[in-house]
């Protein structure tokens, strides 16, 4: 193709788009349909000349050119604040829901797992020399020890800020990292569960079980929820890899990674609820009673949120990915 007789041929063409598009009134109903038809054109003459004469200049004036024309031609969908209440509403719990068989097992779990490590290390006093110095440790679970300390040793906003931004990380890497066959998550989640289990068995070998206890739980309940939520649906994008179902492999990983990404962002709001009871609530001088019931409401809050809200959005189709106008389209496969 004789690149410099095809940019002559089509030039003026070329010019009469880029002259609508500049255009700062409304376009009349021949303009748009002008519009259209040349928007279209410039595509295939694009497609023509990267195939067949590639010229870097001429290939990137009529690419700037095309993508304006698409922009314009497509439009672009802007966020409202309809969207983040249907993400609220129906699009992340639908998505923690359709999760459930993954992360409730995870929970179970990884608790039953914590609780053993607890009950090992607090039953054998070889295993908690492995951990740290007699005098250490004593330190550690006295009344006023650090463990108790822990939570009062910085002012509540920051250290409310510390801990979200902590644990948003642990959930961002549990749902990013299940795209690796599973194993960092599996990872992830033993060391939660082994720092977990180091402060019962601990604590409950210095007969101070309910101190500890008083103070996980205010903040422990909602935080560890999150990170199981966010660690079974790292496994189940892991297992997506594996095993797709029906739809193509990259389907399902685009479909699964969407909500996952989406999750991120309602886990980072759940995560925040919990780092502020941690920062403002546990070292507060409520009683323990008060402090573990308000942890006890969150969690409660939280789960009628995600089973009925969740349950009813899923009963009605939605998955918790983006909605048509979000997605591109997609090619019927065989099963």
């Amino acid at each position: 193709m004789d690149l410099d007789v095809f940019a002559s041929a089509h030039r003026a063409e070329w010019d009469r788009l880029d002259s609508l598009l500049r255009r700062r009134r409304r376009l009349t109903g021949a303009e748009a349909d002008e519009l259209v038809a040349l928007y279209q054109r410039a595509a295939t003459h694009l497609s023509l000349i990267q195939s067949s004469a590639p010229d870097p200049q001429l290939t990137g004036r009529l690419s700037r050119l095309v993508a304006r024309a698409r922009a314009t031609v497509t439009g672009t969908r802007r966020a409202s604040w309809r969207d983040v209440v249907r993400f609220l509403t129906t699009g992340f719990p639908a998505a923690v829901y359709r999760s459930r068989h993954w992360w409730v097992p995870t929970a179970l779990l990884s608790t039953a797992v914590a609780a053993l490590l607890g009950w090992w290390i607090g039953t054998h006093p070889e295993v908690q020399s492995t951990i740290a110095a007699p005098s250490d440790l004593r330190e550690l679970t006295r009344p006023g020890g650090e463990y108790e300390t822990y939570y009062s040793s910085h002012p509540a906003a920051s250290f409310a800020a510390q801990v979200w931004t902590n644990n948003a990380q642990a959930a961002a890497l549990c749902l990013i990292l299940g795209v690796f066959l599973c194993l960092p998550v599996l990872w992830i989640l033993f060391q939660n569960m082994l720092n977990l289990g180091v402060g019962l068995g601990l604590m409950s070998s210095a007969g101070r079980l309910d101190t500890f206890l008083g103070l996980v739980l205010p903040h422990g309940l909602l935080e560890l929820t999150a990170v199981f939520v966010a660690a079974g649906t790292g496994l189940r994008l892991g297992w997506t890899l594996v095993d797709p179902g029906p739809r193509s492999r990259r389907t399902a990983m685009a479909e699964e990674g969407r909500a996952a990404l989406g999750m991120a962002l309602g886990l980072a709001l759940v995560l925040f609820v919990s780092g502020a009871i941690e920062g403002f609530v546990t070292p507060s001088g409520l009683p323990t009673w008060a402090r573990i019931g308000i942890g006890v409401v969150a969690e409660l809050a939280f789960l009628t949120y995600v089973f009925v809200l969740g349950g009813r959005a899923t009963r009605d189709g939605d998955t918790g990915d983006l909605d048509e106008t979000g997605r591109s389209a997609e090619v019927p496969t065989a099963a």
